[in-house]
């Protein structure tokens, strides 16, 4: 029997309203070649780019692993990634060759954009942005930037004082790429008459997703069910956080809050921001609406309070004493949503692999040890395949202080941008660092 053959730009479209709308669809084997590991026509899942920041540096001792090569030790710090150290590399004892002379500006500057900060903003485009430019265009989104901490600013650079803001609220990025926001009717103890014309943006296609279920075999029949309930759980999800009718009472929470997730006892909700926003890229990224993101998780110099922190995470890193415990668990935790949205994109299946598989992730800070501002022995990681472009699971320590644009050449040859060089003055190399491509 001839295998069914639907275009991988194939979309479900209905009515919601006055309006159209649509869902994209998840790759499906339908749209593959015979192996299933192409689209139909012989083109590879296409690769994709993130940058993934956190602010406020590290403690080296406790970040950097104690073994190199594949199979490194991961060291306290590193812990919640084990689970995923197959598809983690490790770069330390590379160092930002740029000015460090803006504190928690440098280091980034110099990574991202091979120069140094000036007035508060980089003055050449930044790692994703370059990427962008090269594959940005075939998708419905140029790049996403999206954000956890609550701010306007971000280290996405289109040029001198071209700030690309994340995008922080979960309910405003999943409008912007799933359509207005909505509820279940059946959800509603007492139906709210705002939203007595509002429909989810799936029922409004069902029509068409049960005639394509009958052009499907059976494992991309499960593959669209999976998609869209992942679709339908994110707005269920979102709703429910965010939700500001009566009864809201009846779910255990105790007020409606004015806004999406509201402090808690002077506390942001950052875990459950970060996995919202997340799950959110995932979908994104899976139904091939951007092939290019950057998520602020923090800011440099926040202070961000976490968890039972005595003191805001920037304050931590310059006033605790010792060995600083409560700077330790805080990167922990940072660590850990890392290892939440690095697991959320294996379990997407494209293909004979994962979503993490075509992806690669730069996972950094703004310096090494946060007291000192240090831009040396900087902390990166290499997250996924890149479709086998990138050595995956290894560590790789410079001991001589290469220059860390090395790494940041390196992606850039990995995602196939035409580039000769990266960065300018100190900052400029020419060669990538090879231990980390294949």
């Amino acid at each position: 029997m001839m295998k069914p053959f639907l275009s991988r730009r194939t979309v479900l479209r209905g009515m919601l309203g006055a309006g159209f709308v649509s869902v994209a669809l998840p790759p499906l084997e339908a749209m593959m070649n015979a192996t299933g590991t192409a689209y139909a026509g012989g083109t590879r899942f296409p690769k994709r780019f993130g940058v993934w920041f956190w602010g406020n540096g590290v403690l080296p001792e406790r970040w950097v692993p104690t073994t190199e090569g594949a199979g490194w030790t991961p060291s306290p710090q590193l812990m919640p990634l084990m689970p995923l150290r197959d598809q983690v590399t490790v770069v330390s004892g590379t160092r930002v060759m740029t000015t460090n002379d803006s504190p928690h500006g440098s280091g980034p500057a110099g990574l991202l954009s091979g120069d140094n900060a000036r007035g508060g903003s980089f003055l050449r485009p930044s790692l994703d942005q370059l990427i962008a430019q090269e594959v940005g265009g075939a998708t419905r989104f140029r790049s996403l930037e999206v954000g956890v901490q609550r701010s306007t600013s971000s280290l996405s650079y289109t040029g001198p004082n071209q700030v690309n803001p994340p995008e922080t609220s979960p309910r405003a990025l999943f409008n912007r790429l799933f359509g207005e926001g909505f509820r279940l009717p059946g959800e509603m103890a007492t139906a709210d008459p705002r939203l007595a014309l509002r429909r989810s943006v799936l029922d409004a296609v069902s029509g068409q997703a049960g005639r394509l279920r009958g052009r499907l075999g059976a494992a991309d029949r499960q593959r669209l069910e999976q998609h869209l309930d992942g679709v339908r759980g994110l707005e269920q999800r979102i709703g429910r956080l965010e939700a500001d009718p009566p009864n809201l009472a009846a779910c255990a929470r105790p007020m409606a809050p004015p806004e999406a997730f509201p402090d808690m006892e002077g506390r942001p909700q950052t875990r459950a921001i970060s996995r919202a926003v997340s799950d959110l890229l995932v979908m994104a990224l899976a139904c091939d609406q951007t092939r290019v993101f950057f998520n602020m998780f923090s800011q440099p110099v926040n202070n961000t309070l976490y968890g039972r922190a005595t003191a805001g995470h920037h304050q931590l890193t310059h006033d605790e004493p010792g060995d600083q415990p409560q700077v330790h668990t805080i990167l922990v935790s940072i660590h850990e949503e890392l290892a939440y949205f690095l697991s959320a994109l294996r379990a997407v299946r494209e293909g004979d692999g994962t979503l993490l598989d075509h992806l690669l992730v730069l996972a950094t800070t703004d310096c090494s040890f946060g007291r000192t501002h240090a831009i040396d022995n900087y902390p990166i990681l290499l997250c996924g395949g890149c479709n086998g472009a990138v050595r995956a699971g290894v560590h790789y320590r410079s001991t001589s202080g290469e220059n860390a644009s090395r790494v940041s050449l390196a992606i850039l040859r990995a995602m196939e941008v035409r580039a000769t060089d990266f960065g300018v003055g100190p900052g400029r190399v020419t060669d990538p660092l090879g231990a980390v491509l294949r």
